[in-house]
């Protein structure tokens, strides 16, 4: 009985020293291991710069799902532990309080701060609309007070496809220092990603150049980076999402309209239609630009170019561009 169950020790313990020998040599391969690179991501933009960066050899997880209004998120524990154990944490400082929290708190891994790599335009620079059309309230008198105090800067970098490609390279060099096996890969993907977002903003400055127009109304003052191309901004409230339009607000922009002929007003996929009433007394139509914040059902076969590119399409038909 004993020669019986030799082979078959012998078997067992072989197999596990093979088992144990070949986990040890995986793991000795880096990023390509069990526990390979991991990135999370706040909200979608910072994501889709991820992933394009990351290539195949790092898993990024999105923190807003899909349909969430990225100012509003609460993490939960799952969300939390990944940022607990995520070797880079992409996020933006000011912009989600309860990442900027759970970060400070919890990050084990390298957080990276968009806020701190791409040169955020001061609040007051985004507003170039005020400085063209006299009587305009400012922002920053009409809102105090908002939910979502982004401080003295405007959030919503990612409208100029340039700064999201800072962004793409500063997120290369972090990867790169942490699985420098891939480090030529990751900065490869950064500059594919530049030659796309160049391409980008090329079409922006070609297809804005030539308006009947160039003023766009819209519910909040999401897209003041967009000014570089000559666009000026109405909003009906400021940089938070979460204000109500005041009637002094109301009545300077249907003035406005008014004066510029303007036939569209814009409203936005995540959050309640606040220029629906404003539409409807005026007998204007509506269209939607995505301020790119957060991805919904609607665009979840979308990604930032094409939402990008659809916002251009809407602008140049609302403005009568040539």
């Amino acid at each position: 009985m004993i020669l019986m169950r030799w082979p078959i020790l012998c078997t067992v313990v072989l197999s596990l020293s093979i088992v144990a020998s070949g986990c040890s040599a995986f793991d000795e391969g880096g990023a390509d291991s069990d526990d390979g690179v991991t990135v999370a991501a706040a909200f979608y933009p910072l994501a889709y710069v991820a992933e394009r960066v990351a290539g195949d050899h790092a898993d990024v997880e999105l923190l807003t799902q899909p349909g969430t209004e990225p100012h509003d998120l609460e993490l939960d524990v799952g969300e939390t532990a990944e940022i607990a154990s995520a070797d880079l944490v992409v996020f933006q400082h000011d912009f989600q309080p309860a990442v900027d929290d759970a970060v400070e708190q919890n990050a084990e891994g390298v957080p990276l701060d968009a806020s701190e790599v791409v040169d955020l335009l001061a609040a007051e620079e985004s507003h170039g609309e005020h400085e063209e059309h006299e009587g305009e309230a400012h922002e920053g008198e009409e809102h105090e007070g908002e939910e979502h105090d982004h401080g003295d800067t405007d959030p919503h970098f990612w409208q100029d496809p340039l700064r999201v490609a800072d962004l793409a390279d500063a997120v290369a060099d972090e990867l790169a220092e942490i699985d420098p096996d891939h480090g030529d890969d990751y900065r490869s993907n950064a500059a594919d990603l530049r030659t796309d977002l160049q391409s980008l903003d090329d079409d922006y400055v070609a297809g804005l150049a030539d308006c009947e127009r160039d003023t766009i109304v819209v519910s909040h003052d999401a897209f003041g980076y967009l000014e570089k191309y000559g666009v000026h901004l109405a909003p009906l409230v400021g940089l938070s999402p979460d204000a109500e339009p005041t009637p002094a607000v109301v009545g300077e922009l249907q003035e406005l309209i008014a004066d510029e002929g303007i036939t569209t007003v814009f409203s936005e996929p995540l959050e309640p239609d606040l220029v629906e009433s404003l539409a409807a007394d005026l007998d204007l139509g509506t269209a939607t630009l995505d301020p790119i914040e957060g991805l919904t059902d609607a665009s979840s076969g979308e990604d930032y170019l094409s939402l990008m590119r659809s916002n251009l399409d809407a602008i140049r038909e609302a403005n009568g561009c040539r």
